[in-house]
């Protein structure tokens, strides 16, 4: 079971869940806030849209198109 950190917060999830899943499951759903301050949450779930972008290790990532992994750091709040 991979153990990520999900805005500071540990977060436990099954083997091949993705982060766009993940945020779901442990936080409001949404991967970002706009310019306009308003949450925005994964749309298309292939990468698309690009709503799911978050900040994974310090790097802009799609959370539809990326597995969770052990230790990593999902950042959705600025």
């Amino acid at each position: 079971m991979p153990d990520l950190f999900l805005d500071g917060r540990p977060l436990y999830v099954a083997n091949g869940t993705s982060v766009a899943a993940a945020l779901a499951l442990g936080a409001d759903g949404c991967s970002r806030t706009s310019v306009s301050g308003q949450r925005r949450a994964p749309l298309c779930g292939m990468g698309i849209c690009q709503e799911c972008r978050v900040l994974i290790d310090g790097r802009l990532r799609l959370a539809c198109q990326t597995l969770c992994l052990d230790g990593m750091h999902v950042q959705t709040r600025p």
